[in-house]
């Protein structure tokens, strides 16, 4: 006879409690998650500037560069072995007359996204570009729209331009557009410009819809030379408090014709991913970590407050249980090298 005693439930518990043997293995951990992260849920975003030569480290983004063009393919070519699929371009014209109050250089053929485009298709016919939709990059004054002479925004025009832009990223052949310029509006603007423009089969429209105005853009700014020269962006992103005006934009935004609902940043709004899964259940759904996040998840890694990798990690895992499908992340390389180990 075996001298193994009888299992005994604890005192007050039913059979339904014990849980353990479900998650002993790490296989069967894995099967715990509604969302497992692969390379494929990974979107890269690349700061690409007027400079052909350019490979500018940008200190306050630990490991990020801006690239020029000629350095673009040496770059992302391991990066696109190793699995990477999707990038992000985000133009930094660095040249004083590429800025003027009206975004002019935002679409300029001879600009660095409008370029990038065609290169990168060339050269990586897999990989899926999109590209960030916005004037600060390009506005003399900062602000993501045209303004009106006592500096607001000026929505109307503001609108028609970056449907413009968006318009002609996707003839140049951009799989995704995705404006962050946070106009009211511009989702359906952009969406008739690519049905007219007869790209909008084959163009993909992610919305930044709940896109915050938040302190966590910081090293952002650095990289993109983006940061207003006035003000700020409060009155046309959100406040960090109001999910119901996220709730509402993001409602707006699937029915004026978004493919892709964006919450930016990502883990202080996991609540507002959650919100948008339930509301756009039928579309994906994006979460951006932003720079701010990614150099503070370094910065206490550097301080030995935690592991790196396990930090980066658990933040990803904590987005895609809210329930994000695709994340835009810094840390992509990292994770292209230990999703494969």
């Amino acid at each position: 006879m075996s001298n193994i005693p009888p299992i005994v439930p604890l005192p007050g518990s039913d059979i339904s409690s014990i849980l353990h043997g479900g998650y002993h293995h790490p296989t069967s951990r894995l099967w715990q998650a509604e969302r497992q992260l692969t390379k494929a849920a990974l979107m890269y975003p690349i700061f690409i500037t007027d400079d052909p030569n350019a490979e500018d480290e940008i200190k306050s983004l630990p490991g990020q560069k801006r690239w020029g063009l000629n350095k673009l393919i040496p770059f992302l070519e391991p990066l696109y072995k190793k699995g990477l699929a999707s990038v992000i371009l985000f133009g930094v014209p660095l040249a004083p007359e590429a800025k003027d109050p009206y975004g002019t250089s935002a679409d300029d053929p001879n600009g660095p996204v409008m370029q990038a485009i065609p290169l990168l298709k060339k050269h990586f016919p897999n990989l899926y570009i999109a590209c960030d939709v916005c004037l600060c990059e390009y506005t003399s004054h900062g602000h993501c729209g045209i303004l009106h002479e006592d500096g607001t925004i000026n929505n109307p025009p503001s609108v028609k331009r970056i449907a413009e832009v968006a318009c002609n990223y996707a003839k140049q052949g951009a799989d995704c557009v995705a404006p962050s310029d946070m106009m009211d509006g511009r989702i359906k603007a952009i969406k008739t410009a690519l049905i007219e423009a007869g790209v909008a089969h084959k163009c993909m429209l992610i919305s930044y819809s709940a896109k915050f105005a938040t302190c966590l853009y910081g090293p952002f700014r650095d990289a993109a030379g983006s940061a207003p020269a006035f003000g700020d962006r409060k009155r046309y992103q959100l406040p960090p408090a109001g999910r119901g005006l996220a709730r509402r934009a993001i409602t707006r935004d699937l029915a004026e014709g978004a493919d892709c609902i964006m919450v930016k940043p990502a883990t202080a709004y996991l609540d507002i991913i959650r919100d948008a899964k339930e509301i756009a259940s039928d579309v994906p759904i994006s979460a951006y970590q932003v720079s701010g996040e990614f150099a503070m998840i370094h910065a206490a890694a550097k301080a030995g407050v935690f592991d790196l990798r396990r930090a980066a990690e658990e933040s990803l895992d904590g987005i895609l249980r809210a329930g994000a499908n695709l994340i835009l992340t810094y840390f992509t390389p990292d994770f292209l090298d230990w999703l494969s180990q």
